[in-house]
């Protein structure tokens, strides 16, 4: 069994279902996280239709939010879920830019002490974006 992501109606994302539903659990939480509607409808007979306009937003918002903390456990638990929402949005043509490490602390979020500095993270994340593109069915 599967579920469909669709844009305009065109299938963009086919996981299997249980994948499907811890991602859009993954999905609920973060639209409560950042305060931004994701532009995921509900998902009726297997299928889900994405708001490209308000996805796009929801993308930044996450991003955004992911680029201000360098708090450990956050970093690791949504390091995963950030990338595959990075493949879904690349898949749909959106242009979404991994910005580079800030070069102070100014504006972060969560920060923990002692912080490690990790200038390969950008380039891990971006990695782990293109393999999920691979792993992506439509």
């Amino acid at each position: 069994m599967s579920q469909y992501y669709e844009v305009d109606g065109e299938s963009v994302w086919n996981p299997a279902t249980k994948a499907s539903e811890l991602f859009l659990a993954h999905v609920r939480v973060y639209e409560e996280w950042v305060g931004v509607p994701s532009g995921f409808g509900p998902m009726w007979n297997d299928e889900c239709q994405i708001d490209v306009p308000v996805f796009e937003a929801f993308v930044n918002a996450v991003l955004d939010r992911h680029n201000r903390t360098s708090h450990a456990i956050i970093n690791a638990l949504s390091d995963g879920f950030l990338a595959t929402v990075l493949a879904l949005a690349a898949r749909i043509g959106l242009d979404i830019r991994l910005p580079e490490p800030p070069a102070t602390l100014d504006g972060f979020m969560a920060v923990q002490v002692p912080l490690s500095s990790d200038p390969d993270r950008p380039a891990r994340l971006r990695a782990q974006v293109l393999e999920l593109q691979r792993a992506m069915p439509r």
